[in-house]
């Protein structure tokens, strides 16, 4: 009797073990990918957006694990470099591009910045991920010359790519200076579920697709 209740013990053993395999299997994973606008810059990990929707996508029981594969400073020659590896590490089934304001911030060129974006873009979808752009504007006094074209490079790739777009990622933030952060560009621990609220009703029905 003895070896045959080992047997069945180690039968059950595994049986769960599988059953939890199953389910990490099946989960969705949602790669975010960005710079300091998503990578808690200023503020403690745990209250930056993107954990924020890890927490209301628990909350919902949606099968979906959020990675964070932002850091803060890239640049999106920085990210496109840095892209191939992370889509081999964790396989996303939908990636949020969140890019370019660094470039911005440095005045680099506009045309580097939407060929690095529509170069990542191709490399996500071709590695089998849905991509979600957010696009970024950056402070006025950089002249409407190029705070423009720059604005209008997300809308335009989002058209061209048949992409969602989240058209600004902190709408509605920097118009109340109490939101942001001493340097004027990042917002505020208290601002991060409001970035939340502009990201979700874009986000939720790419995963109603796929869930």
């Amino acid at each position: 009797m003895r070896p045959l209740l080992i047997r069945l013990c180690v039968f059950c053993l595994s049986c769960a073990l599988n059953v939890s395999g199953w389910a990490a299997e099946d989960k969705l994973s949602l790669l975010v990918y960005g710079d300091s606008l998503s990578a808690s810059y200023g503020i403690e990990e745990d209250q930056g957006w993107v954990n924020l929707l890890q927490i209301r996508l628990d909350a919902e029981q949606l099968a979906v694990e959020v990675i964070n594969g932002s850091v803060s400073g890239e640049t999106t020659t920085g990210g496109l470099a840095r892209l191939p590896a992370m889509l081999d590490s964790y396989e996303p089934d939908i990636m949020i591009l969140e890019l370019g304001g660094n470039d911005g911030l440095r005045g680099l060129p506009v045309n580097l910045m939407r060929a690095n974006l529509a170069e990542m873009i191709d490399l996500a979808q071709s590695a089998g991920a849905q991509v979600i752009l957010t696009g970024i504007q950056i402070p006025p006094n950089y002249g409407p010359r190029y705070t423009l074209p720059f604005f209008n490079t997300y809308a335009d790739l989002a058209k061209k790519k048949s992409l969602p777009l989240v058209p600004f990622l902190i709408e509605g933030i920097p118009q109340q200076p109490e939101l942001m952060q001493n340097d004027g560009i990042h917002p505020r621990a208290e601002a991060q579920l409001m970035i939340l609220d502009n990201v979700w009703p874009i986000l939720k029905p790419q995963l109603d697709r796929l869930l």
